[in-house]
């Protein structure tokens, strides 16, 4: 068995309390170890030990049996955090080890199509038919190909390990032939797992729909009622967008408290490590008319951070209304997200929407306690994506939530040029003022929400497109340059929907360079909103960035449409 997930009993491990455990799994490995606060074990709930020894060493046990009392791994909830900060701790006084990967070519030669021919057995579902919440595993292999190890802790505080065995599987179709290459080749060892998802009755009592995964990296994605997965959340990304290169922290193991028959929540923690920087984490995961999750994190750095990225999310936009290339593609829009929005501790909403740029773009957003940050699917129409496989127009939006005061940084965005949608090209997370060093620890705590094109919260109009065109006029014989741009950005909201039409809504617009004009303000047909046009002339090869809202009078009644236009992004 591997280290992290073998269970030893020593005797040398005597003190009733959780230094013991500290210590052990800090080591990576799980110890027998006693609460006093808690009681005792019962002779069934005690775990059988198994001695293989010589005959004096068998003696030497029927001797000390008194000492080497079966035992459960027992830690309660409430101390679970605190154990494996510990050891996150102590991972990140030590030189890094790199995560295992599989040996087994069998696995680490599988193609895709054989490796989605591997189906979890949902009769082996973790928990089926104790708790609203079932746990169904992923198969190591393919591109997963650092197993990591799941616990479960039972209500009665007891830790166990769950096992790789290929009765949790079906291997149909081309992967047939596995089944017994793979049982064969463990024989006397074992695979872990590639993750773990989590099944809750989301949209019906009568079946239990996917709710969150967990798998990859230190990637999870959620879904809310009536949604489809799309972008990803991570547990950290480290020096993102840098020539550098990018660190993928990994949680490497995981623990699922077991949750009662009736609980609607389901708390999860797991520990996160990297060359850079390890980390214990708490997922506390409600699904109601939203999906939320709670977290709270502690990291510590291993060495000195050049970037680092808290709560970060990643998705993909391919091209959308406000593409200037052409996509040799029959669907209007493809992406899972398209705009950034964020909202400053005073208040203030700005919405950022989001491009496949010519070029890496990477934009900053500098605040002071944000009240939160997030990438939305604003467009949930289907006619605007003709998808009926992708279904674009059901992918969540998500929303980060600080808990608790974040100080000075910035939400960087991340916008990567791609030629397919297979490729996560865009990234959001907040960066704090002060760089991390060696031997620094942080801790931060927010709410993850999904949502659909808008938050409850957000009382004032939203963008409802950005569209860009030519800035010549039909027929006009010398036509300014392609970098001149005509700008259409359309507001809505149930408030400035019913506005006559004879207020003088104004629009407030600057620019950081380049010239504006031909800037008209007017209202939509059958209060659909209202629309703000202007032209946009650059100034040669510099990058226009643009703020927009509306004004009724002196009062801003719109959020901020926020924009950066970069002349040579027409093809």
């Amino acid at each position: 068995m591997r280290p992290e997930t073998r269970t030893k009993l020593f005797s040398a491990v005597k003190k009733k309390t959780f230094l013991g455990v500290l210590l052990a799994m800090s080591a990576g490995h799980s110890y027998a170890v006693e609460d006093p606060d808690q009681p005792k074990a019962t002779e069934t709930e005690q775990t059988a030990v198994k001695v293989q020894a010589t005959e004096n060493e068998k003696q030497q046990v029927k001797e000390n049996a008194a000492e080497l009392k079966p035992a459960m791994i027992t830690i309660p909830q409430e101390k679970l955090f605190e154990v494996i900060t510990a050891r996150a701790k102590k991972l990140a006084s030590e030189p890094y080890v790199a995560p295992k990967e599989l040996e087994l070519e069998a696995l680490t030669s599988i193609g895709y199509q054989d490796y989605r021919a591997i189906r979890f057995r949902t009769e082996q579902a973790i928990w089926k038919d104790q708790s609203l919440y079932e746990v169904q595993l992923f198969h190591p292999g393919f591109l997963y190909r650092s197993p990591v190890a799941i616990n479960t802790l039972e209500q009665n505080a007891e830790v166990k390990s769950l096992p790789f065995k290929t009765d949790y599987y079906r291997y149909d179709a081309t992967a047939a032939p596995l089944e017994q290459e793979i049982s064969t080749a463990i024989a006397n060892t074992q695979l872990g797992h590639a993750g773990f998802r989590l099944h809750f009755p989301l949209n019906n009592n009568q079946y239990k729909d996917e709710v969150a995964v967990f798998q990859g990296a230190s990637y999870f994605r959620l879904v809310g009622p009536h949604q489809v997965y799309g972008l990803s959340a991570r547990g950290l990304a480290v020096n993102t967008a840098l020539s550098s290169g990018e660190e993928f922290p990994v949680f490497k193991e995981f623990w699922l408290v077991k949750p009662a028959p009736e609980d609607t929540t389901i708390v999860l923690y797991a520990l996160l490590d990297s060359p850079s920087v390890s980390g214990a984490y708490r997922f506390e995961l409600t699904p109601s008319t939203n999906t939320e999750v709670k977290t709270q994190m502690q990291i510590f750095a291993r060495k000195d951070i050049k970037k680092l990225g808290i709560a970060p999310l990643t998705s993909m936009f391919y091209h959308g209304e406000n593409s200037t290339k052409f996509f040799d593609d029959y669907r209007p829009e493809v992406h899972d997200s398209d705009g950034l929005l964020m909202q400053s501790e005073q208040g203030k909403w700005v919405w950022r929407a989001l491009n496949n740029p010519k070029k890496l773009s990477v934009t900053s957003f500098s605040y002071e306690n944000p009240k939160g940050f997030g990438l939305a699917q604003r467009d949930r129409d289907f006619n605007n994506y003709l998808d009926t496989e992708a279904h674009y127009h059901n992918r969540p939006s998500m929303w980060i939530e600080p808990l608790g005061n974040w100080g000075k940084g910035r939400v960087e965005l991340v916008e990567i040029p791609t030629d397919t949608e297979t490729n996560d090209n865009i990234v959001s997370y907040w960066v704090p003022e002060q760089p991390m060093k060696a031997g620094d620890n942080l801790s931060f705590s927010y709410k993850l929400s999904t949502f659909n094109a808008t938050l409850a919260t957000q009382d004032k109009a939203s963008v409802l497109r950005t569209r860009i065109g030519s800035a010549a006029l039909p027929g006009e014989k010398n036509p300014p340059p392609k970098s001149h741009r005509q700008f259409t950005v359309d507001f809505s909201g149930e408030t400035i929907n019913q506005l006559s039409a004879n207020f003088a809504m104004m629009a407030d617009l600057t620019l950081s360079s380049g010239q504006v004009s031909d800037k008209t303000v007017q209202q939509l047909p059958n209060n659909q909103g209202w629309r703000v046009a202007f032209k946009v002339a650059p100034e040669g090869d510099k990058p226009v960035d643009m703020r927009l809202s509306l004004k009724l009078r002196d009062k801003e009644i719109s959020e901020v449409w926020s924009y950066v236009w970069y002349p040579n992004d027409v093809q």
